[in-house]
């Protein structure tokens, strides 16, 4: 396979860790993509095997801190990670497999004593599981509409509202919940986070909607919900700070799941190009085929310099939240484009389930809405551009 990492982009032993991923991936995970079910996932069964061959071959919890048993490693590797598991279906982040462990995520990781104590050990464990609580019917991309309202009583909060397609929210055991503790202070100031139990009075699953990805968000909703003061996660005003970690977090998994999944089905169509004939010329002598092929190569090479580059600076300690909108605006929009494009190559047999096209197809349509659309970034990333220049 052609590698389009450039040399000078890591150093050796993220090269070395990258390739290690690369052979797993190979060898244990493609070859089960024809066992996936309808939903896209693996039996109970098959996925326990997975998991214990994961922990053999050291890859078991990448981002938990090694003092809790995982890797511990920072967003750069981590992103090398999620690129070569992004390329096979059968890791997809959409559907949430934990073949590499519990998924944890930069609030857990950040929580102290009591609550460290009863909520990311137990997840790390894999005793436990959450959601993250923040879209709602009226504010999905704009958190400054966020109706759920979070007030203080004698004994602590009570929140009141509806949050709307929560990711694993029938298999939760918490929930990570944004809500409004100051209206007048919006995003600024006045959005708070906290963890509720769902097994809480008042709190309740109301609804589950299926998706074309195979994945059945949920809505959760709070009636009365009372919790002690103890589950404010930080500081009161800054969740709307922490939500936007979590994001930009989730964006550059996005990002480079996007990047797996255009390269494995890049080298898939270049392979098919060489075979496939119609009216006697092979689809790789086509100039109009070639074409879309230099497109699509050059367009991942670039993707991904924006990952790494995002990566680093979240792992020096900046915030690059303008690099993570377009990752959104430029990277996940190039990942579907090139992946379409591919299905299109490949004609009626791209359109099966006898190939993994399809599935990455779906998938990767939904980046194009979740961790914020990319109308939305795109008009952000622009405002921001007006101001400074």
């Amino acid at each position: 396979m052609l590698d389009l990492i450039p040399h000078d982009a890591l150093p050796e032993e993220l090269v070395m860790f990258r390739d290690a991923v690369r052979r797993f991936v190979e060898r244990e995970l493609i070859p089960l993509e024809h066992e996936l079910g309808p939903n896209g996932l693996l039996d109970e069964a098959r996925a326990e095997a997975v998991r214990e061959r994961v922990r053999e071959a050291g890859l078991w919890l990448p981002e938990v801190p090694e003092e809790l048993g995982g890797l511990g490693l920072s967003l750069l590797p981590l992103a090398l990670f999620w690129e070569e598991t992004g390329r096979t279906t059968v890791a997809s982040w959409v559907r949430d497999h934990g073949l590499f462990g519990p998924m944890v995520g930069p609030i857990l990781m950040g929580l102290q004593g009591e609550l460290r104590e009863r909520y990311l050990l137990p997840v790390v464990e894999g005793k436990r599981r959450f959601c993250f609580a923040q879209t709602e019917p009226d504010a999905g991309s704009d958190p400054s509409m966020m109706r759920t309202r979070a007030v203080r009583t004698d004994k602590g909060w009570k929140i009141n509202g509806v949050k709307r397609y929560i990711t694993r929210a029938a298999k939760a055991d918490f929930a990570i919940v944004m809500a409004v503790t100051a209206p007048e202070k919006g995003a600024r100031g006045g959005i708070s986070c906290f963890i509720v139990d769902m097994d809480t009075p008042g709190m309740k699953l109301a609804s589950s909607e299926p998706t074309m990805m195979g994945d059945m968000p949920g809505e959760i909703t709070f009636d009365d919900v009372e919790i002690p003061a103890s589950h404010l996660v930080g500081e009161e005003g800054k969740g709307f700070a922490l939500a936007q970690g979590y994001i930009n977090h989730g964006r550059v998994r996005q990002g480079a799941h996007v990047i797996g999944a255009a390269e494995r089905c890049l080298a898939m169509t270049a392979t098919y190009a060489k075979q496939r004939r119609t009216f006697g010329q092979l689809l790789a002598d086509r100039q109009g085929v070639q074409w879309l092929l230099a497109d699509a190569f050059t367009d991942v090479y670039g993707a991904r310099l924006r990952v790494y580059d995002a990566a680093r600076k979240v792992d020096a300690g900046e915030k690059p939240t303008l690099e993570t909108f377009m990752i959104k605006t430029s990277v996940v929009e190039m990942g579907f484009r090139v992946i379409d494009t591919c299905m299109q190559l490949h004609g009626g047999a791209g359109l099966t389930q006898d190939l993994p096209i399809e599935r990455f197809w779906r998938d990767l349509r939904s980046y194009r809405i979740t961790e914020g659309p990319t109308e939305v970034l795109r008009t952000t990333l622009a405002m921001q551009i007006l101001k400074n220049f």
